[in-house]
């Protein structure tokens, strides 16, 4: 005889905000812990993000940021997509361990595939992490195809003898407003149609970091959008950690990461993250010289006929996670 078990069933999507916070960390904690697990990584537990980092993500996916329950009407599922202008992107996405198996995964992925399809991004775009061949597979089938990798790099920096850093939030008024208009000109000059001003101007709102500037001759050369709030729940302020980065040639890549070197020493923090892209070999190995070292990799993967527009000459970082 077989025991009665009450009929599993997943509703949404519906719009995931700051409400939902408790249930997707622990969504996003439990299966990015299985995930690791899975890989060997027995001893890994996935803290819970900073609240002030979920309300910057789900703030800037807007109606991107979907998540999904089970019959009880706790979260079982999410997806957080985002739009940069042309550039679209899925992350974080997830689903709890219990729900993993049952198609729930295709149903998140073709969901927000579909809503930024709808907002006619040129870029579309997600990361997984490279040794996991599961997810691979798993999204290759669903049309995302392998790219370059992600690689994480730190270096601890002295937090002295740095010039003073220009910053965005030192500029106010018409400057603060010509500033912004700069960088968006910088970016859609080096891929057209990107545009960061919404994750800027967020970062600077909700107080999670500022935006290095490099003044050029009449323009602006370089910038660097960082944050510096802790990533994990209840740790401290211990990197500054570089979002988006646009400079307009080597020279100026390098002037970008001193600038932030010098935010970073103006604010007391000694370690700078850099998630660099290896289609920019060139700035990979300036980080190298300059003393970073390789943290973590992550395979950027790219929605067939989709694919990232990478500038001619420059340098355009963009970070697809939180």
């Amino acid at each position: 005889m077989r025991a009665w078990l009450p009929e599993r069933q997943v509703y949404g999507p519906e719009p995931a905000g700051e409400r939902d916070t408790e249930g997707l960390n622990r969504v996003f904690a439990d299966a990015f812990t299985d995930r690791y697990r899975r890989d060997g990584l027995v001893g890994v537990r996935v803290p819970h993000l900073n609240p002030q980092v979920w309300r910057y993500a789900l703030l800037d996916a807007g109606p991107g940021a979907m998540l999904w329950r089970d019959e009880a009407g706790h979260v079982v599922a999410f997806n957080i997509a985002h739009r940069s202008g042309a550039e679209g992107w899925m992350g974080p996405l997830a689903v709890r361990p219990d729900r993993q198996g049952a198609g729930v995964g295709k149903t998140i992925v073709r969901t927000a595939l579909d809503w930024l399809l709808e907002q006619d991004v040129a870029t579309l775009g997600l990361e997984t992490m490279p040794r996991t061949v599961e997810n691979i597979g798993f999204y290759a089938r669903l049309g995302f195809f392998p790219g370059h990798l992600t690689v994480t790099l730190t270096n601890d920096i002295v937090t002295r003898g740095h010039q003073a850093p220009a910053l965005l939030s030192q500029r106010k008024s018409a400057a603060g407003s010509q500033a912004l208009e700069a960088a968006r000109d910088l970016v859609a000059a080096l891929a057209p149609g990107y545009d960061f001003t919404r994750e800027i101007l967020l970062t600077a709102e909700l107080g999670l970091g500022d935006t290095s500037l490099v003044d050029g001759d009449g323009r602006l050369d370089a910038l660097v959008l960082w944050h510096s709030a802790p990533l994990a729940e209840g740790r401290p302020k211990d990197e500054v950690r570089v979002l988006k980065l646009a400079a307009r040639d080597p020279r100026t890549f390098d002037a970008a990461i001193a600038a932030t070197e010098a935010a970073a020493a103006r604010v007391g923090i000694r370690r700078v993250a850099v998630r660099c892209q290896t289609r920019f070999d060139d700035a990979f190995r300036r980080l190298v010289a300059r003393g970073y070292r390789v943290r973590w990799t992550d395979l950027r993967m790219t929605y067939e006929g989709y694919p990232e527009r990478h500038p001619g000459r420059g340098v355009l970082l963009s970070n697809w996670e939180i």
